[in-house]
């Protein structure tokens, strides 16, 4: 009996793939594996991933501590390595200095599913783990629920991604 060894699997799309092994890195890696520790003004939360189902895609802003900041679409591309440009490394670091606000606000985990359509996850990768918390994104959108502050200052992250891209592409 092979126990279904050989079963035919039905294969992911590379662009999953990649997709799913970034953000399987960045919600599994520790603060400490890339020279991150609490500090006065960092004393919980190191980083912040916000993750939006869209119908077409799911996208994930990564955001962390030493600057690190990506984009990535699950139905493939994004950009990588925007926290180079220094508009995108002060708004990441904005956004990290904010999330130390709303880890109260979040529950832990140790399972990382994506938001459905119209919503938005949020975790936080803290020294101790990692909290998350989902809410609808208009309720974010139009500040009718208390995360929406994190929201927008994500969103702020974004644009400056997309300004720092579209200038490089210039």
């Amino acid at each position: 009996m092979a126990f279904g060894w050989f079963k035919k699997t039905k294969p992911q799309p590379p662009s999953q793939d990649v997709y799913s092994g970034l953000r399987n890195q960045v919600l599994s890696v520790k603060a400490s594996d890339i020279g991150i520790s609490p500090t006065s003004e960092m004393p919980v939360v190191w980083g912040v991933l916000m993750e939006t189902g869209y119908p077409e895609a799911t996208v994930t802003l990564v955001s962390l501590a030493d600057r690190t900041t990506s984009l990535y679409f699950s139905n493939g591309g994004g950009v990588i390595g925007a926290g180079e440009h220094a508009p995108v490394a002060q708004a990441t670091s904005g956004l990290i200095a904010m999330a130390q606000h709303f880890h109260s606000h979040m529950l832990p985990t140790t399972t990382f599913p994506t938001p459905n359509v119209g919503r938005v996850r949020f975790y936080l990768l803290t020294f101790s783990g990692v909290l998350t918390a989902e809410a609808d994104e208009q309720d974010l959108g139009y500040e009718r629920h208390d995360l929406a502050p994190l929201f927008h200052k994500g969103h702020e992250v974004i644009g400056n991604v997309r300004i720092s891209t579209d200038q490089n592409q210039k």
